[in-house]
């Protein structure tokens, strides 16, 4: 375990190991607003090079799911400044996750007067959990007209803003889980015939335009994206295969270009090693491997170059010293399933700790 525990350095990207705590929905923020509670969360977890926040929504409609973090209120920027001062205290640099879920919604979890949007009106499969009645349909969104894609662009940027006031280290973009970024790169999905629809460089427009305001107002070293090529999460209907990796590429070809700090690549058996060395390749940032890993595989993606960071999810949320349990390879504790998205301490801040 030698790399993964030594300081990262890659052009102004400096970490103090190799190791990233991936974003994971906790639902701990009521009111969709950051809490004290979830300062607890992220100061436990510390031990990470770099913590990725749960997904928090740039904008109203974003709040798909029950609980989750805005960060474009004045209330939700002051909420998070608690999060990243303890953040930094425990020496981590800390990015916020910019999580718009697009048509993954229901009405009932958004604000009064705020619906579901989409790039296209097709209503996702399955239901979303509602706190008023439980699970339901997944809201019709309604499709997103040129103002309307305006504003969202716009509101991803205030959304950033907001972060840097919050103390944030950067932002990364959400890319992948079937949430509107994805939404719009899938042909299935987005039925639009021009501008942000049709082509691969059409339906990556979206994307890079809201990458490229960014980088634009905050800097683009302080600029991440995560993506998901070949997932099927979230109603996310396959596509031809050659179509998704002439897209991830032109993707990661045209983010080298912006310069921006990295690609997290949410990784699934779906994905061909063409389009992992297709990335790889065009993109000469940071690269962040993330899902199934062992602390060996981790090791290993990080020896052999195909990943320059590694991240880990449900070890980090079990194990508020998951670092210190990988370098002396101690037991792990269990992710308590029943708890992932209560709105309570059990089963989020009340984890075991080594020697406790």
């Amino acid at each position: 375990m030698k790399k993964l525990f030594l300081p990262f350095e890659k052009g102004t990207f400096r970490l103090k190991n190799h190791v990233v705590m991936a974003p994971m929905t906790r639902s701990r923020a009521i009111n969709n607003l950051p809490n004290e509670l979830m300062a607890t969360y992220y100061k436990q977890r510390s031990g990470a090079g770099l913590i990725v926040t749960e997904g928090t929504s740039p904008s109203p409609e974003g709040l798909g799911y029950p609980r989750i973090p805005g960060v474009f209120s004045d209330e939700q920027v002051k909420g998070w400044k608690a999060v990243t001062a303890a953040v930094h205290a425990g020496g981590s640099k800390i990015f916020l996750q910019l999580m718009h879920t697009g048509r993954i919604a229901h009405v009932d979890n958004l604000p009064e007067g705020y619906h579901p949007v989409g790039l296209s009106d097709i209503r996702a499969a399955g239901e979303i959990y509602t706190d008023t009645v439980g699970p339901q349909q997944h809201s019709v969104p309604v499709p997103l007209d040129a103002a309307g894609i305006a504003n969202l662009i716009n509101d991803f940027v205030k959304a950033a803003l907001n972060a840097m006031e919050a103390g944030f280290d950067g932002v990364e973009l959400h890319g992948a889980n079937g949430y509107i970024l994805e939404q719009s790169l899938n042909p299935h999905i987005n039925n639009r015939s021009h501008d942000f629809g049709g082509s691969i460089e059409n339906r990556s427009r979206l994307t890079l335009q809201i990458a490229e305001r960014i980088a634009g107002v905050i800097g683009a070293e302080k600029v991440g994206l995560r993506i998901s090529p070949y997932s099927t999460l979230s109603d996310m209907p396959v596509y031809n295969e050659e179509d998704v990796h002439e897209t991830y590429t032109y993707l990661a070809t045209e983010l080298n270009r912006l310069g921006i700090a990295y690609i997290h690549v949410s990784s699934n058996p779906g994905i061909p090693q063409k389009t992992h060395a297709a990335i790889r390749s065009a993109f000469s940032n940071t690269l962040i491997y993330c899902n199934g890993l062992t602390p060996e595989t981790a090791e290993e993606k990080l020896q052999d170059a195909s990943a320059d960071l590694v991240a880990f999810g449900r070890s980090f949320l079990a194990n508020p010293d998951f670092m210190r349990k990988m370098e002396k390879k101690a037991a792990l504790n269990e992710v308590d399933y029943m708890t992932l998205y209560t709105p309570g301490e059990q089963g989020y801040i009340d984890y075991p700790e080594s020697g406790n």
